[in-house]
């Protein structure tokens, strides 16, 4: 059985078109329908229904396409093992990451790097922690940043930095010049929150009930740029690590007010690995390299709070 036929079959999936397929991958669709009869013949069942609507995998295709990806994907990085061997001198790295943990970490590092390294390409795509996660464990990812990551398991947390959080206002609002501020009292503010998939969500309904406390936000989004607008615009108050809102607050749009001492409320950024999956060089010394800006960035916090 070819790598070809395979590469074909998951176009053809990924497409649910044979004329599609065949333009994406720049061949005749008679080359695509080829190879899928080659594959046929190899397993000895039928692998898609053709109709005029497009092409419906049987079950023998169904369980093709399963891991059809998976093994391609093993293969390319096979290739990018190989690779290694001339150093950094090539080399494609995959990065899933949150977009919490975009504008001030995993930009300004990958930024750095690449100027180290101007021979190595990245992919970065921007999802929800627990898609980064998945990727990492579906051998889509190399690497996963995660802000906010729900409890998942498959994965090797390979550096686990602390975070608190502090209450995001607009310069105008009445607690912006507050050196700190109770989580009892946040609840006189109109507040806007993630939602209850987001970590910091659940530890903070978690205090609010130990607390006793009645908190009720006005706004709940899954989108982080959502809250900034929200608070930007002076509808409500939010809370937030200040990394997230770093420029923000020096371009003076935003403050960050500290919750007082026992009330602080924490959770991690994740810097995620497959457990089981050998990383190619070139993603080994990003991770390595984005360990070391981690630490850093946390160790620069903590002097700025003190």
């Amino acid at each position: 059985m070819q790598i070809r036929a395979l590469m074909y079959f998951d176009e053809l999936v990924r497409t649910n078109s044979m004329r599609q397929a065949a333009e994406n991958l720049n061949v005749a669709p008679t080359a695509i329908s080829r190879q899928i009869e080659n594959l046929e013949y190899h397993f000895g069942a039928p692998l898609v229904e053709r109709s005029a609507r497009g092409v419906k995998l049987t079950a023998a295709g169904e369980l093709l396409a399963a891991r059809a990806g998976r093994t391609l994907r093993e293969l390319d990085h096979v290739g990018q093992l190989i690779e290694d061997l001339k150093g950094l001198q090539r080399g494609k790295v995959s990065i899933y990451a949150n977009g919490a943990t975009v504008a001030n970490l995993l930009a300004p590092a990958l930024a750095e790097f690449s100027l180290k390294y101007p021979k190595l390409r990245f992919e970065v795509a921007i999802t929800s922690a627990r898609q980064a996660i998945e990727a990492v464990n579906g051998a889509e990812a190399d690497i996963a940043v995660t802000l906010f990551a729900p409890p998942l398991s498959g994965t090797k947390v390979r550096l686990r930095s602390e975070i608190a959080y502090d209450l995001i206002v607009a310069p105008k609002h009445v607690a912006a010049e507050r050196a700190e501020i109770q989580v009892k009292d946040i609840a006189a503010y109109s507040l806007a929150l993630p939602d209850q998939s987001f970590g910091f969500r659940q530890a903070f309904d978690a205090r609010i009930e130990k607390d006793g406390l009645d908190v009720e936000p006005v706004f709940v989004t899954s989108s982080l740029e959502m809250l900034k607008e929200l608070v930007l615009s002076g509808a409500a108050v939010t809370l937030l690590p200040a990394l997230t809102v770093r420029r923000e607050i020096e371009a003076g749009q935003l403050r960050a007010i500290p919750l007082a001492g026992k009330n602080a409320i924490r959770t991690h950024v994740d810097l995620c690995v497959a457990p089981d999956r050998q990383l190619s060089f070139a993603a080994t010394k990003l991770v390595d390299f984005i360990e070391r800006f981690m630490r850093e960035r946390a160790e620069t916090s903590l002097q700025a709070k003190d």
